[in-house]
Parts: structure tokens; sequence; C-alpha cells
């Protein structure tokens, strides 16, 4: 389906981070305890990441403006090293 829709990711981790992170307002390793994320998630974090994934297969939300958000997240989230 990511093909056929053109969509920016195909990879199932992928996936995976652009709607947990948008469910988390956030980097989701910042407020998920563990890993895999869904085994130490809340259900109503996970129920938002879900509910999330359904409306983009409904095409209610644009993934390509989830996945820029997530990434921007996490070049934020980046410090770089000091020298580089």
């Amino acid at each position: 389906m990511a093909r056929t829709r053109r969509w920016p990711v195909e990879a199932d981790h992928c996936f995976q981070r652009i709607f947990l992170d948008t469910a988390c307002d956030g980097v989701w390793y910042d407020r998920i305890p563990g890993r895999p994320a869904y085994a130490h998630a809340d259900r109503a974090l996970l129920d938002r990441a879900i509910a999330l994934a359904e409306a983009a297969l409904a095409d209610e939300v644009d993934l390509a403006v989830l996945n820029r958000r997530s990434l921007t997240w996490r070049r934020k989230r980046t410090v770089p090293l000091s020298g580089s």
C-alpha cells in the first residue's frame, strides 16, 4: 500500500516511528520506558498510535506531514558532538 499511495516510507519500523512519535507528541523513546515500544507503552498511547495508522489508511491524515514532524523532533533531540 505504501508504494501505491507513494508514502514517504515503506518499512514497518518507520511507520512505528511516525505513529508512536505523533502519539507521544515527540520522540517515543523519550516517553516509553522500554523496548519494544508496543510491550512497554500504556494502552492509551497505543490506542492513539493505532488511530493515527487507521486515519492514514483512510486518507484522513497526511503521512508525509507526520513523517516530517517526527524527523524534526528527532533532529532537535540530537545534540552535536563537540568538535564536529
